[in-house]
């Protein structure tokens, strides 16, 4: 019995022993690095260079962003981040060479003409990595009629190694996606979906003719982000109407009303009768402030459903998940110039630097989930908590004034953090759950409860607007963004 034991003892430590000499001592367990070889400009898989990867690259510059990222990150042939006219001229010489890299080296240097070498036209990279898309740089040939009547003034960026050449690149490449994005959506706009695209774009007009590049790339890119992913067709009109009763909270928090209740000359009643004018007016909804109920029923069953439902979506989220969202934020140029946008405390007053960034979160979500938005906004919810006890532990001198403290990868000023962002996730996802009047019906009440227990103060006033128009922000995004509209590119 004895020697059977030591026989089993001797195995066990011997699988043990094993196994840590498999793990730690081959290298490729230890480093576990997946790759993958790209050949840049080979565009249809044959792994050489021919003509078929000529017409394909055709195809691309009819239209570059209805194809595949993976395609046109293989057309930029220089590897220095945007297609241009270099990228072409590379794989035609190539091509004409017979697909031979170091006959096409050859006869560059014939011709004194400079050429990568045949090594570089090859790339590993890692199947973790970030890759962004590479800007558009190629002359449009629509740009003459496009409905940015600017565009045609654009040439199309020779670089972007300054930062002003790089806003220029991003720019140019904004404007002929939503060019292309406008053409195939047009015919389609509801009237009142065609009335917000004419404010928007009149908004982009001033601010090119102002020079405010950095501010026209993201008027852009929301417009962009309209036109791939949002429609309210076959939808009821309620998820429109949210945004007129958004606009009137603006309007509202700017007022004279709002000022003289801040100066003390008006009383909270007289403002927040005012929303619920516009909530009979823009709505059809009658709300009287002073008798509100609490948020939530705790004797309604259903809530309790619901929770576990929305908990059960969270936990589809999984490590993989979480990482291609963080890179996601940290690599991606655009969601980077999005959530760039912050502002002096207090200052962002009508809540215009998280909208564009969670948009653009959502999206991604709904990639990494194969467009299921339940799931997508579940692994939003998980994300948005991420960061925050690592950054906790930073001692709040040593972190920089300007950004928001408490998570870095998500948009926000310094006194908001990732609290609009919440609402902003929490209440497009309870459209999910319940319905869009529900989920008003519940942030009105939640958004309540808050001012009351404050003693409605001016500032408690202020974050009453503020959270509404988030909650409102992302009810109107995750309503009307169709997972069917988004274009394959990734």
């Amino acid at each position: 019995m004895k020697l059977r034991q030591r026989l089993l003892l001797s195995l066990c430590l011997f699988t043990i022993l094993g196994g840590v000499y498999w793990k730690l001592a081959i290298p490729n367990h230890r480093a576990n690095i997946r790759s993958e070889l790209v050949m840049m400009g080979d565009l249809d898989g044959d792994n050489r260079w021919t003509a078929d990867d000529l017409k394909k690259s055709a195809t691309i510059q009819k239209a570059p962003f209805e194809v595949m990222k993976s395609s046109v990150l293989r057309l930029d042939m220089n590897q220095n981040g945007i297609i241009d006219k270099e990228d072409i001229d590379i794989l035609r010489d190539l091509v004409d060479a017979g697909s031979d890299p170091y006959v096409a080296e050859e006869k560059a240097r014939a011709s004194k003409k400079l050429f990568p070498r045949p090594r570089e036209l090859y790339r590993y990279l890692s199947l973790e990595e970030y890759r962004p898309r590479p800007l558009w740089a190629l002359s449009y040939p629509l740009a003459a009629d496009s409905v940015l009547d600017w565009l045609g003034t654009l040439s199309p960026p020779a670089r972007k190694s300054s930062y002003d050449e790089a806003l220029s690149a991003a720019i140019y490449d904004e404007a002929v996606r939503f060019d292309q994005g406008w053409r195939k959506r047009q015919d389609q706009l509801l009237p009142i979906e065609r009335e917000y695209v004419e404010k928007k774009l009149a908004r982009v007009k001033t601010l090119f003719l102002t020079n405010n590049q950095y501010e026209l790339l993201l008027a852009l890119m929301e417009l962009v982000e309209d036109a791939e992913t949002l429609t309210v067709r076959d939808q009821p009109e309620f998820p429109l109407k949210l945004l007129v009763f958004r606009d009137h909270l603006r309007e509202l928090l700017g007022s004279n009303i709002f000022a003289d209740f801040k100066e003390g000359r008006q009383d909270w009643r007289v403002v927040l009768k005012n929303v619920a004018r516009y909530l009979q007016t823009d709505l059809g909804l009658v709300y009287a402030f002073e008798t509100l109920g609490p948020p939530r029923n705790l004797t309604d069953l259903a809530n309790y459903l619901q929770r576990v439902e929305w908990q059960y979506y969270k936990s589809t989220a999984s490590e993989d998940d979480f990482r291609q969202l963080v890179g996601y934020a940290q690599h991606d140029p655009r969601y980077l110039h999005a959530v760039a946008r912050t502002s002096k405390r207090f200052q962002d007053t009508l809540v215009e630097n998280h909208n564009l960034p969670m948009v653009l979160l959502l999206r991604e979500a709904l990639r990494i989930k194969n467009g299921d938005k339940k799931k997508a906004v579940g692994l939003l919810d998980e994300a948005i908590r991420i960061p925050y006890s690592w950054v906790k532990s930073i001692p709040r001198e040593a972190l920089p004034s300007s950004l928001a403290l408490d998570n870095f990868l998500l948009p926000g000023n310094k006194e908001d953090g990732a609290d609009k962002s919440r609402h902003w996730n929490v209440f497009g996802g309870i459209c999910l759950y319940k319905s869009p009047q529900e989920a008003l019906d519940l942030a009105l009440k939640r958004e309540m409860k808050d001012l009351r227990d404050d003693g409605f103060s001016e500032e408690a006033m202020r974050e009453f607007f503020r959270d509404m128009i988030a909650n409102i922000n992302g009810m109107y995004h995750v309503l009307t963004v169709n997972p069917g509209l988004l274009m394959n590119l990734h």
